[in-house]
Formats: C-alpha cells, sequence, structure tokens
C-alpha cells in the first residue's frame, strides 16, 4: 500500500479482474445498458456471513458515522503505518467513494478498515486496509475486502486495483486480484526532497 513520503523502489500494484465486462453489455433504450442472463450478478457469497460475524461480536459498517478516528489511527500504527493527521484522515474519508470498516462490539473499537476512491464509474483504488493484529487470522481481512469489492462492482465499477506490500500480495490473490495483468506495469509520482539548507 503506497503511503506517501520517500520510498526508494515503487509499490506492488494489484488490479481485480472484474467478472463483470461493461464490454459485454446489451445497450437498451436511451443509454441504459443490462448484462445477458448469464453475466448477471449473482447474490454475494461470502466466505463469513454478516449474521456469523455478528454472532462473534464485529458490526460491519459501511459510513464512517461513528468512526473514531483517534482508534482508527491506533490500528494503522499497529499494523506499521505512520500516525496520521487525524484531520488529514477525515478529508480523506470525505474524498472516498466506497468504505468498510468493522466495529468489536465489546470495546465499540474499529478492528479492521478499507476504503476506496475512484471516478465512480469506471476505476477504483482499494487504500488502507488494515486488521487490527490481536483480530488477525480470523477472517476479518477477508471479509472486507470481499464486500468492499462487491459494493465496487454493484456500482458497476470494472477496475479495482490497490498498492500492497510485496508481503501480503498472498493475501489479495485469492480474491481475485492478479499482479501486472496483461503486461500493465503501475508507476508512482515520487516527490523528489529539496536540499535543505
Amino acid at each position: 500500500m503506497f503511503l506517501g513520503g520517500t520510498i526508494s523502489t515503487p509499490p506492488a500494484s494489484l488490479r481485480l479482474r472484474s467478472t463483470l465486462n461493461p464490454q459485454n453489455a446489451v445497450t437498451q433504450s436511451s443509454s441504459q445498458a443490462t448484462f445477458p442472463a448469464a453475466m448477471q450478478r449473482k447474490p454475494p457469497s461470502y466466505s463469513i456471513s454478516d449474521e456469523d460475524l455478528e454472532s462473534r461480536g464485529f458490526l460491519l459498517r459501511r459510513t464512517s458515522e461513528g468512526l473514531n478516528l483517534d482508534q482508527l489511527n491506533s490500528v494503522f500504527v499497529a499494523v506499521g503505518f505512520p500516525r496520521r493527521d487525524t484531520a488529514k484522515i477525515e478529508v480523506a474519508l470525505q474524498h472516498t467513494d466506497a468504505l468498510l470498516w468493522v466495529e468489536y462490539e465489546k470495546t465499540r473499537r474499529p478492528v479492521a478498515f478499507a476504503r476506496a476512491t475512484g471516478d465512480g464509474v469506471f476505476n477504483a483504488i482499494i487504500w488502507d486496509v488494515v486488521v487490527d493484529p490481536s483480530f488477525q487470522s480470523c477472517g476479518l481481512g477477508k471479509a472486507v475486502m470481499e464486500r468492499l469489492i462487491e459494493d465496487l462492482q454493484v456500482k458497476g465499477i470494472c477496475n479495482i486495483a490497490l498498492y500492497s506490500e510485496p508481503r501480503v500480495l498472498g493475501f489479495y490473490r485469492p480474491l481475485g486480484f492478479v499482479s501486472d495483468p496483461d503486461g500493465i506495469k503501475g508507476m508512482v509520482f515520487i516527490r523528489k526532497q529539496r536540499n535543505k539548507k
């Protein structure tokens, strides 16, 4: 995941291969398009149901309402991200197209989070995928990603990308992400540091 600042090598980039291809859409009257019956979206099948999550004390949230940014920042720091200015996190959330976070009912704290930005039509980039280390390996990361991807695809967004640290690329591949699809390489602008005098 790219967080800004100086980095020595560009982060790994992954793209989701969409199950719905807008080029295969059948155009109807006006500017509406529908997908052939064989391509229409089936109800989502998640690895962990909403009911199972809730029975374990995890509440899914799709808005930033009730999200304590200081507590979210603590999760960022716990997974190795730099501490962020909460006012900037708030601005980032205002410019976020889709987000999903998990609140642990007993503590009322966020324990998993991911968000996406994009043009709202064709492209989205997933950012800030985190799971509190105390809650890792119980399926929360996968639960958040499955639902966020589904939310984006329901909007018709078929080009979904993310930045990831190389050590966690294996987490994203089973979700449908591939590195350098069709030879496409991502590039990142890195601001050169000015010499201070």
